[in-house]
């Protein structure tokens, strides 16, 4: 406790002092959600205080403007919101605190520890909505990136750098494949961002990576869903500014962001409240170029030598792939992966559906070789699934498809490949012997 107050202190002297008289404005009103605040124009973005009269405060945010007033959003509950309630501003705007100290905690959208830790000491500022760099400031993808999942490693090979997505409908395995990528990718830093999860998600996510060796390389930003909409899209924008910070120093980073979904679920209550009209599906603009502004955030640092490799689940509501937001981000992307209900139901984990999966970068990043192998397993993988149903059936004569008799032959060497025991690494190398070693089996 000594040591906190202390490090409180410390703080406080090296903090810029006002020297002008403290700005303050007032709420003249309230109306689902959104707070009008007279006398305090502030840019969007900014945060803060509004002083109730029993003595507690609340954080609001400011998402917009109107006829001279500030229009703000709570980051809580409104119920002790009271007319004429003061309000004054909080820290810098636009501004978030970020630090090494950020390494091995769990932290919600505004920096403050929620993993029951102490308070963090965090003497750098950073843009919240990062610092932009020019088209040509971004080094290509050219080295590859080992994610810990064999059919990935093999078959989608990632680079470093990457934006990749992970799409699939719910309750098909994203979380359970994110996890395991984040126990055993090979990063300096991990920063994983769990917006709009269940509680107990997050709460179970932090009690298995926070406890083992890898603690001291991973940061997680958790805003579940029963929080503030402009919360969670901070929570994002957040994750991003720690992991832009990392790669500012040279660091490669892996930026886990579960979901882009519901970031843009977010995006679209904000742009909703502040009366923009939906467009696709319910969708406001604004809600999908949050999506943009979000993923154009990860990549290589000409500049620094350091890399944000992005990983992002995207949730297709209904199964459909054909969802805004599934539709957004497969264009924006560098690869994505899809997850299949089917494949799921077998058992099969991950349930990767390859054909319908691919790694725009990974012909660039691999021996031609394994390039080639990659492409005819691929082909025997679409060959099987295409005519499934026909095998089942007894409708299939042998002979008539070379193509398929080879696939129906090697078909348990093929899934045995494909599968991957939960919370189990393959490493990239490994990953690549394999399909050479299996393709091999093929052939012969």
């Amino acid at each position: 406790m000594i040591a906190e107050l202390q490090l409180d202190l410390a703080r406080m002297r090296a903090a810029p002092r006002d020297k002008g008289p403290v700005r303050m404005g007032r709420v003249v009103a309230c109306d689902g959600g959104l707070i009008e605040v007279a006398g305090l124009p502030l840019p969007v973005g900014s945060l803060g205080v509004i002083e109730n009269g029993n003595g507690s405060e609340c954080l609001a945010e400011v998402i917009g403007f109107r006829a001279g007033h500030s229009l703000m959003m709570m980051l809580g509950d409104t119920m002790l919101l009271r007319p004429r309630a003061a309000v004054r501003s909080l820290g810098a705007p636009g501004e978030v605190r970020v630090g090494e100290a950020l390494l091995g905690r769990a932290v919600d959208a505004l920096g403050h520890p929620i993993d029951g830790g102490p308070r963090l000491d965090l003497p750098h500022a950073w843009p919240l909505a990062g610092q932009r760099e020019g088209a040509l400031e971004r080094a290509s993808v050219s080295r590859p990136f080992d994610c810990g999942v064999r059919a990935i490693n093999a078959l989608a090979t990632m680079g470093v750098g990457q934006r990749l997505g992970i799409m699939a409908g719910s309750g098909v395995g994203k979380s359970v494949l994110v996890d395991t990528i984040a126990g055993h990718a090979v990063a300096d830093v991990t920063v994983v961002a769990l917006i709009g999860e269940r509680a107990r998600e997050v709460s179970d996510f932090v009690g298995r990576h926070m406890a083992g060796a890898r603690r001291g390389g991973i940061v997680v930003v958790a805003v579940p869903a029963d929080h503030a909409p402009n919360l969670r899209l901070r929570a994002a924008q957040y994750a991003c500014s720690v992991a832009e910070f990392f790669r500012a120093q040279g660091k490669r980073v892996l930026l886990i962001l579960d979901s882009l979904t519901r970031v843009a679920h977010a995006a679209r209550e904000l742009a909703l409240v502040l009366g923009e009209p939906g467009a696709a599906r319910g969708y406001p603009p604004s809600a999908l170029a949050a999506i943009t502004r979000l993923v154009e955030r990860a990549g290589n640092s000409a500049r620094s030598g350091g890399a944000v490799t992005g990983i992002y689940t995207v949730l297709a509501d209904g199964d459909d792939a054909n969802d805004p937001v599934v539709d957004t981000a497969r264009a924006i992307l560098d690869g994505h992966i899809v997850l299949s209900r089917e494949l799921a139901q077998r058992g099969h984990y991950p349930a990767i559906d390859v054909p319908a999966s691919l790694s725009r970068v990974m012909d660039d990043l691999v021996p031609p070789d394994i390039a080639r192998a990659a492409r005819s397993l691929r082909a025997l993988i679409a060959a099987r699934e295409a005519n499934r149903d026909l095998v089942l059936m007894g409708a299939y004569r042998t002979g008539s498809d070379p193509l398929l008799d080879t696939a129906l032959a090697r078909s348990e060497a093929i899934d045995q490949f494909l599968t991957q025991t939960r919370g189990e690494a393959e490493p990239l190398a490994t990953s690549h012997a394999a399909l050479a070693a299996l393709m091999a089996k093929v052939d012969a």
